[in-house]
């Protein structure tokens, strides 16, 4: 199949965008079909949208709607996916099988990549990237995140790796194929919800202009694979890891306990937490992904400069 038979469909703010030069910033769909009840989910895509819509930007949220790909969504579209029921989460393993079945998928970060990567998008926001789960010696459960990072020229700003994770192993794992770890304005490697921890990033940058010329020098000496940014939350709005480590240990037993694997092992885990925080970890995502989706707009302003 040619790309220009490839079922890919921009919105026409969009198109509008490419036609006219304004930076793009990709957004995944998953937080809305997977992360949150709605209408929280609709209301927080839409927050996120305008925070780069607010920054001179265009958000790009990318959905597989009924076999198509879509690089953003108007708004009627994002109120139905926010409310459809049994939607596909998808990655690189099967957005393909998705597709050609004609069904709908709310891509993760690897498919987002993908996708993004497709509709000539360099810069994309989430929360945080998927990485190696802890046990994963005896499991091998490694997000295809880590894997999609090493393959795709798109530059991701995430607070971290989620913190549920074996951070010091995700790393690993990222050194190995290869992708650049850059913390934005500090030396420690943040921690998701807490804006830093006792590791420290392999490399620093202290602004969206050495960000983008990064990217665009892998581009020049044709390296592939993306960029992980890795953008505290504001200090303001995180919980200290102190208070979320016995937290996080207590859920991850939980899970073992039952007997929970696989694709189910972060929702289950996301929601354990919240309910142990009393709310307090949806309030920190929501605050962390609207700040991941500020410095990417700036990216990608930097980039069309």
């Amino acid at each position: 199949m040619s790309l220009t038979a490839l079922p890919l469909e921009l919105s026409s703010e969009i198109s509008e965008a490419k036609k006219n030069g304004t930076p793009i910033v990709a957004l995944e769909s998953t937080i809305i079909t997977h992360g949150m009840p709605y209408p929280q989910n609709l209301e927080v895509a839409r927050q996120v949208e305008n925070d780069i819509r607010e920054k001179g930007a265009a958000p790009a949220t990318m959905a597989v709607l009924n076999g198509t790909l879509h690089a953003g969504l108007n708004d009627t579209q994002l109120e139905e996916l926010a409310q459809a029921r049994d939607v596909a989460k998808v990655s690189r393993a099967d957005i393909a099988v998705i597709m050609a079945q004609g069904r709908t998928g709310a891509t993760t970060v690897a498919a987002t990549m993908i996708a993004a990567h497709l509709a000539g998008i360099a810069v994309f926001a989430t929360g945080g990237i998927g990485g190696v789960h802890k046990g994963a010696e005896d499991s091998f459960d490694i997000s295809a995140d880590l894997t999609e990072l090493g393959h795709t020229p798109v530059t991701v700003v995430a607070a971290g790796a989620k913190a549920i994770l074996d951070v010091p192993k995700t790393l690993e794992v990222l050194e190995t194929n290869g992708v650049p770890v850059i913390a934005y304005g500090q030396d420690s490697f943040p921690a998701f919800w807490s804006a830093g921890s006792d590791l420290i990033a392999p490399l620093r940058m202290d602004s969206a202009a050495e960000i983008a010329a990064a990217h665009k020098m892998r581009g020049a000496m044709g390296l592939p694979g993306g960029q992980l940014v890795a953008n505290p939350i504001p200090a303001t709005d995180e919980i200290a890891a102190a208070t979320l480590a016995p937290v996080i240990a207590q859920a991850t037993q939980e899970a073992s306990d039952q007997g929970i694997s696989g694709k189910d092992v972060t929702p289950f885990l996301l929601q354990r937490i919240f309910e142990l925080t009393d709310g307090r970890s949806l309030t920190a995502n929501i605050a962390l992904v609207r700040n991941n989706a500020r410095l990417a707009a700036d990216i990608a302003t930097a980039l069309v400069a």
